[in-house]
């Protein structure tokens, strides 16, 4: 794939002097690095209680170091398999999410498991769709646009506000746009007796919540089954049958359709057997080191997150962090049920949305009048935002990454990609709600942990970036056509 258009600014410089200290690039990395420790040490002086929105911000660093390590994007796993047949990335994340799955289903086990199934139904699919048409214009998914910041890339910058900006709008908007919502909704959602503070009959995304998501179940598959053995339903249900085949599936059909052609070219056979298919599998898995180590540590890390996050509930005692914000004295960004967005895992978008929110319930307006904001996220202050933290923690762990690898470049983007990121991040918000998360919360972290609803996101996903790669591809023939008649 070539380079997105854009301009430019290379920050490497000349190694100069001998010594790993004395290189520009190094020193700036050790720098954040030495930022955030400082940082985090003066927090746990102010209260070690602190220490659960820490969590969230080194294991945001991790993300972002492997993020960076792999070139690890959702995006670009659909863009290179649809646009040029490769199907490397898409490799890589299968081998994330079986990991994943078995760290995961050790969580389970241990009873510090987070995780909370999403509610199944059409609005997955939907969500992906929209979501996974604005991840090919974009040139990011979520987290691929949070360590594509990091690198420099001040389009993905843009693809981050607009994301934030555009889940806090989609939210709150009401008037004309509730028209979207069936009758059924409304009854529904006033049949529920929701608090006074909430306009739940003046916004669509409230009666879409209220009237429609909340009347759904959502469960793991040994859930569904009545599997109580935590050992059967942790390794052999969730882990197994959820995950792990469905993902070898996927690999195999990579492999098929792919890369059979061109390892049985390569290797010169003439009547390949199942052996033969077998190493062109393998072959396939490892062609790229750099992947296959990111997904390995992505899953190992992400499974990891919600084991340490569960014990420290355990240990204080809470259920969310905005109890414990409460208590410390910091209520002001809480909801009406003093709660705040903890997940509790490897989560992006919904604190991207609290962003967006806090400015502009800064600027004056009400953004706490909904279910989401007002009942569910709260809109807490970015400096308390543990999730928050977590993406910023993406950020700079790409950036501290490719400053060592000198691959940190100052990347301006042309007026053309500037509008891509803006409307691309705009889909991306609106499909993230729909959907109830995006790629990493709607899928990867869902079916990680047993939730086969996110095989239907990811179906979504694939749909959406499949049309977008053929919309892409049809506005590139006709810019270049312009430029063959200009040169004319």
């Amino acid at each position: 794939m070539s380079k997105e258009p854009g301009v430019y600014v290379d920050l490497t410089v000349d190694e100069g002097p001998s010594g790993w200290f004395t290189q520009k690039e190094n020193r700036y990395a050790a720098a954040i690095m030495a930022l955030v420790a400082l940082g985090s040490v003066w927090a746990l002086l102010q209260d070690t209680r602190w220490v659960y929105l820490l969590v969230y911000v080194w294991f945001g660093l991790a993300y972002g170091m492997f993020l960076q390590y792999g070139r690890f994007c959702m995006a670009s796993a659909v863009r290179d398999l649809f646009a040029v047949g490769v199907p490397r990335m898409a490799v890589g994340i299968m081998i994330a999410v079986c990991l994943y799955s078995l760290v995961a289903a050790t969580v389970q086990v241990s009873g510090f498991n987070a995780f909370h199934p999403h509610p199944l139904g059409w609005h997955i699919i939907i969500g992906g769709l929209i979501f996974g048409f604005g991840i090919i214009f974009t040139g990011g998914c979520a987290t691929g646009s949070l360590y594509k910041a990091g690198e420099g890339n001040l389009g993905s910058v843009l693809v981050i506000i607009s994301i934030s900006f555009s889940q806090a709008i989609f939210v709150v908007l009401g008037g004309w746009f509730d028209k979207f919502a069936p009758a059924s909704w409304t009854t529904s959602a006033l049949d529920k007796g929701m608090p006074e503070e909430l306009s739940v009959t003046q916004g669509w995304f409230d009666l879409f919540t209220a009237g429609y998501v909340w009347d759904l179940k959502g469960s793991t598959l040994a859930a569904m089954l009545g599997v109580s053995n935590p050992i059967v339903a942790s390794y052999l249900i969730n882990s197994l049958l959820v995950t792990i085949l469905p993902a070898i599936v996927i690999v195999v059909l990579l492999y098929a359709f792919y890369y059979r052609k061109g390892h049985v070219r390569r290797e010169k056979i003439e009547q390949p057997v199942l052996k033969d298919h077998i190493r062109g599998i393998w072959s396939m898995v490892t062609s790229s080191k750099n992947t296959a180590i990111a997904g390995i540590g992505l899953g190992a890390f992400a499974g990891l997150h919600v084991w340490v996050t569960g014990i420290l509930r355990d240990h204080y005692g809470i259920f969310n962090f905005g109890e414990m914000l409460a208590d410390m004295g910091h209520k002001a960004g809480l909801s009406i049920q003093d709660t705040v967005f903890d997940p509790g895992y490897w989560y992006i978008t919904t604190q991207e949305a609290q962003w967006g929110a806090w400015v502009m319930e800064t600027m004056g307006m009400d953004m706490r009048d909904n279910i989401f904001f007002g009942l569910d996220n709260g809109v807490p202050n970015p400096l308390i935002n543990a999730p928050g933290f977590m993406s910023i923690g993406i950020i700079l762990g790409a950036a501290v990454l490719a400053l060592l690898r000198r691959e940190f470049k100052i990347k301006v983007p042309s007026m053309e990609t500037v509008v891509f990121a803006l409307v691309g991040g705009l889909l991306m918000g609106i499909g993230a709600r729909v959907a109830m998360g995006c790629n990493i919360g709607a899928y990867f972290a869902t079916v990680s942990n047993g939730d086969p609803s996110g095989w239907l996101f990811l179906l979504g996903m694939v749909a959406g970036g499949y049309v977008g790669v053929k919309l892409f591809n049809l506005w590139i023939s006709w810019r270049v056509s312009r430029s063959d008649d200009f040169a004319l």
